[in-house]
């Protein structure tokens, strides 16, 4: 299935938590954070009052508490508006 965001909203795959600490301790899922990282996986297209500026591909930073969790084919996504993305990764 393939989901199109629309107007100022993207389309975010999360980086997966960690699961190990640096010392090898197993972090058990009720004590994971939430990731505040991820993938840009699809843009709408923007409004007549914002321009998109992230694209496919990008790694972004969000807020703790951004977006909207959503599942496709068995993957949890977060649809978001971009105004509620803090900031781009560069490479």
């Amino acid at each position: 299935m393939q989901v199109t965001p629309l107007a100022d909203r993207v389309l975010v795959r999360p980086v997966a938590a960690e699961t190990k600490t640096a010392a090898g301790i197993i972090i058990p899922d009720s004590a994971k954070e939430k990731p505040l990282k991820g993938e840009v996986i699809a843009v709408g297209q923007g409004t007549k009052d914002e321009q998109m500026v992230l694209k496919a591909g990008d790694t972004v930073l969000y807020g703790k508490y951004a977006g909207t969790e959503i599942e496709l084919d068995n993957e949890k996504l977060l649809i978001m508006r971009q105004s509620d993305v803090l900031g781009k990764i560069e490479n």
